[in-house]
């Protein structure tokens, strides 16, 4: 019987093994930016809007943000140029910002 909280001598920790995997390492920090990112702009947004914003995919062609419909996504297109902004002012490398519509439920 495993006793909470102790691993297994072959198991390691989540983090720890995308981190050893060279392309699950590059998987990891690409999660890790988007949620930077998303934390940068967060402050930027109507505070109507901060619940529906999530993060999405960020990858060499830009940047995704999920929202729950196209509602969310018209008032969000409108505010890319200042999202755009915040972005540059923290420093983050210039990337295509883009918002996609969320299919399904949460």
């Amino acid at each position: 019987m495993n006793l909470p909280g102790k691993h297994q001598p072959h198991t390691r920790p989540i983090a720890e093994a995308l981190d050893a995997n060279q392309a699950l390492g590059r998987l990891l920090e690409r999660l890790r930016e988007s949620q930077r990112r998303h934390a940068l702009i967060l402050p930027a947004l109507a505070p109507a809007l901060r619940p529906w914003v999530q993060p999405g995919p960020l990858d060499d062609e830009g940047w995704t943000l999920l929202v729950p419909n196209a509602a969310v996504a018209a008032k969000m297109r409108h505010a890319l140029p200042h999202l755009e902004a915040v972005l540059a002012e923290a420093g983050c490398p210039p990337l295509p910002l883009r918002i996609k519509v969320r299919s399904g439920r949460p």
